[in-house]
């Protein structure tokens, strides 16, 4: 059996390149790399304004509020979502979450149906220098 402890994770820190309040701190907990077959995870977290960043993933995603406030737009669509809520973001769509609470926002993303994600940025990250994640190179 294959586990993963969210609250013992080491988290990588991504900064907009040109936005510093395009910020977060993540990582992949599960995806192929681990051993998955048909799924994928997301793991990051939001200080207080900040956002993750408008972006397409190749994959379907819910997005898990672990704790905190955040505003999801996906598509045309924007509403504020609270702990215990799951958002629906469909492959290929864009879409972004903001903190617009006042503690740290953690969110947990499942990927369906495939274990490699690539998540196209409208804005470039440091330190990967890119606007592309993928997690074929993570793990």
């Amino acid at each position: 059996m294959t586990t993963v402890n969210l609250n013992q994770l080491e988290l990588t820190e991504f900064t907009g390149k040109d936005n510093p309040k395009q910020h977060c701190r993540a990582t992949f907990p599960m995806l192929g790399a681990h051993g998955t077959q048909h799924s994928a995870t997301v793991y990051f977290e939001l200080e207080p304004g900040d956002n993750l960043g408008r972006h397409t993933d190749s994959a379907e995603e819910l997005l898990l509020i672990l704790e905190g406030e955040v505003e999801v737009s996906v598509g045309e669509e924007k509403g504020k979502v609270s702990q215990g809520t799951i958002a629906l973001v469909p492959k290929m769509v864009p879409h972004d979450l903001r903190n617009i609470g006042s503690k740290t926002a953690r969110v947990l993303g499942f990927f369906g149906g495939a274990n490699n994600i690539v998540a196209t940025f409208d804005e470039t990250f440091l330190p990967i220098h890119s606007n592309v994640v993928d997690t074929a190179q993570a793990g």
